[in-house]
C-alpha cells in the first residue's frame, strides 16, 4: 500500500521528517511544536539552520538536524521509502491508527503499517516467552484461537515461541491480530518475513513506530512493549520466567490503566516463574479461561459476534458511524445517545441495531449502549 505525498497535509509531512530523526521522541515533538507556535509546519517552510539555533532540542538531535537543508527534503525520503516497501502512514486521529494507542502520554504521533486495520473491537495483548517450557506452545495457540473465537482482536510482538503462537491462533479463528515489532517495517528478521504474507493474506497488519531503515536493538524491544499493551483494552501474560521480556508489557500495562492478567503456572516450573511474580505480588489477576479474558475487556459470552460476521466500518450507513462516535466505552442510555445525536428517534433506533448487528456496539440490559 504506497502512500504519495499529495494525501498528506504540510503539517503532516513535517511531522513524519522530524519524526525520522533519531532522538526526537513524543515528548520532544511537543516541545519544538511548542516552540514553533503550534504548527511544524512553519518549521518546514524555511530553512532548518533558520531555526534549529533557538529551538529546545537537545545538541545531538541539532547535529542530526544540521546534515537536513529542509525538511521537506527529508520527508520525500521517507515518504519514498515508505512506497518502495509498501508501508502505509497512520497518524494520530487515522483510521489506521489505533485509537486506544493514542490515549497513552507517549503515545507515538505516528505509525507505520503494512496490513489492512479493521474496524473497532475489542483487542487483548497475549504475550510470553520466547522459550517456554515444552508442550506450552500448542497450549497457547488454542488458547488465542478460542480468545479470537470471540470477536476479540489478538495483539503481540511477532516474536519467536508464545507472541508467535498467538498470532497463528488468532489467524486459525480468522480473526484480527496485530503485530508490533521492534524493527522498521522493512527491517524485518527472516521469520517475521516469512510470517507476514500470512497476515496480510488472512487480516493481520504488522504495526512499527520505527522509520524505514531502523534495525531491531536490545532498545527499541522494550519500547516497543508499550505499544502492545497501549493497542489492547488488557494485556495477558501466558508464560514468563523472571527475566522474561513479556514483564515490560505487563509493567507498561499497569501503567497505562489496563487490566493485567497472568496465567498461573508450576511453583516448581521457572519458566512461569514470572507470571507467578505477577499473581504474589498483585501486579496481575489469575486467568483460568478464555471467558475470563473475554469478560476483562468487556465482551459478553452470549452477545459475541465471531469472526468475519460482522460489517466492517466502510459498510456502515451514515447515520450507524454517526451514532457511533456519540458512544461512549461506558454504556449510556437511548435517551443520552439521543440528546447527543443528531438522528430522529426512529434513525437512531435503525443505526443502533445496524451497530450491534456489526458487533460494534454493544446492548445492556435496560436500552444501555456501549461502543466496543
Amino acid at each position: 500500500m504506497a502512500d504519495t505525498t499529495d494525501r498528506y497535509t504540510a503539517e503532516q509531512r513535517a511531522l513524519l521528517a522530524l519524526w525520522a530523526v533519531p532522538g526526537l521522541g513524543p515528548r520532544a515533538l511537543a516541545g519544538l511544536r511548542a516552540f514553533a507556535g503550534g504548527s511544524l509546519a512553519r518549521l518546514a517552510a524555511c530553512p532548518v539552520r533558520d531555526w534549529l539555533g533557538d529551538s529546545p532540542l537537545p545538541t545531538p538531535v541539532r547535529r542530526r538536524l544540521l546534515q537536513v537543508p529542509v525538511l521537506g527534503l527529508l520527508s520525500e525520503r521517507v515518504l519514498e521509502q515508505c512506497a518502495a516497501g509498501a508501508m502505509g502512514v497512520a497518524f494520530q486521529g487515522d483510521w489506521a491508527y489505533p485509537a486506544r494507542l493514542a490515549e497513552v502520554d507517549d503515545a507515538p504521533p505516528l505509525l507505520f503499517y503494512r496490513g489492512q486495520v479493521g474496524p473497532p473491537r475489542r483487542r487483548v495483548a497475549m504475550v510470553g516467552s520466547r522459550h517456554p517450557d515444552q508442550g506450552f506452545l500448542p497450549f497457547a495457540r488454542t488458547f488465542a484461537r478460542q480468545v479470537a473465537e470471540g470477536g476479540v482482536g489478538v495483539v503481540s510482538g511477532a516474536a519467536a515461541g508464545v507472541d508467535r503462537a498467538c498470532h497463528w491462533g488468532a489467524l486459525d479463528a480468522s480473526g484480527e491480530t496485530w503485530a508490533f515489532l521492534g524493527s522498521a517495517l522493512d527491517e524485518l528478521d527472516p521469520a517475521q518475513a516469512k510470517l507476514l504474507p500470512h497476515f496480510l493474506a488472512r487480516g493481520g497488519v504488522f504495526f512499527s513506530e520505527l522509520p524505514p531503515g531502523v534495525r531491531a536493538s536490545t532498545t527499541t524491544f522494550p519500547r516497543r512493549n508499550r505499544l502492545i499493551s497501549g493497542a489492547s483494552d488488557a494485556v495477558l501474560v501466558l508464560r514468563a520466567g523472571v527475566d522474561s521480556g513479556s514483564l515490560y508489557t505487563a509493567r507498561a500495562g499497569r501503567a497505562q490503566g489496563r487490566p493485567v492478567l497472568a496465567l498461573p503456572g508450576d511453583v516448581m516450573n521457572e519458566g512461569a516463574a514470572g507470571c507467578n511474580g505477577l499473581l504474589r505480588d498483585g501486579h496481575a489477576r489469575a486467568c483460568l479461561s478464555v471467558e475470563e479474558v473475554w469478560r476483562t475487556v468487556g465482551i459478553h459470552p452470549d452477545r459475541i459476534v465471531p469472526p468475519g460476521e460482522g460489517s466492517s466500518w466502510r459498510e456502515l450507513s451514515v447515520e450507524a458511524r454517526g451514532a457511533y462516535q456519540v458512544l461512549d466505552r461506558v454504556p449510556r442510555s437511548f435517551d443520552e445517545v439521543l440528546a447527543h445525536s443528531r438522528l430522529p428517534p426512529a434513525a437512531l433506533i435503525g443505526a443502533l441495531v445496524e451497530l450491534e448487528l456489526s458487533g460494534l456496539v454493544i446492548q445492556h440490559p435496560g436500552r444501555l449502549y456501549e461502543k466496543v
